[in-house]
């Protein structure tokens, strides 16, 4: 449920009445015969997926630096320090200094667009904590 529906109850309550609905539909499409992929196309844009992607390291550095920042889509944005996280288990030392932009030397690169409140090492550290 994106977070700002989820702040009004009884719209979080239709949206999720909506998508048990679609979900339904969608399975008895499937269980008629229906192609998966071609079921799929009565289901919003909002539905859950799985995502595979190849990076390098370098690559996932760039990542973490566009994606973790609050300036990003939230949904992107949980996936990017749920990824930094994992990856911080595996590579410690490569991705220590992982992460948006303000917490790195390069500093915001926002410019006049920047959100104004860069991440603190204390925040970070419990956020990335917090996640699964």
């Amino acid at each position: 449920v994106p977070p700002r529906i989820a702040e009004k109850q009884e719209l979080q309550k239709k949206f999720k009445q909506i998508m048990e609905q679609l979900f339904h539909w969608y399975n008895e499409f499937t269980e008629a015969g229906i192609p998966p992929e071609d079921a799929r196309f009565i289901l919003p844009a909002g539905v859950c997926t799985n995502l595979v992607v190849t990076m390098n390291a370098r690559e996932l550095l760039h990542f973490f630096s566009l994606r973790c920042c609050r300036r990003a889509q939230w949904e992107i944005r949980s996936v990017a320090w749920r990824m930094l996280k994992c990856v911080k288990t595996v590579a410690p030392i490569l991705f220590e200094n992982a992460g948006p932009n303000c917490m790195t030397p390069k500093g915001c690169q926002e410019g006049n667009n920047s959100c104004g409140s860069p991440y603190t090492p204390q925040e970070v550290t419990t956020l990335l904590a917090s996640l699964p």
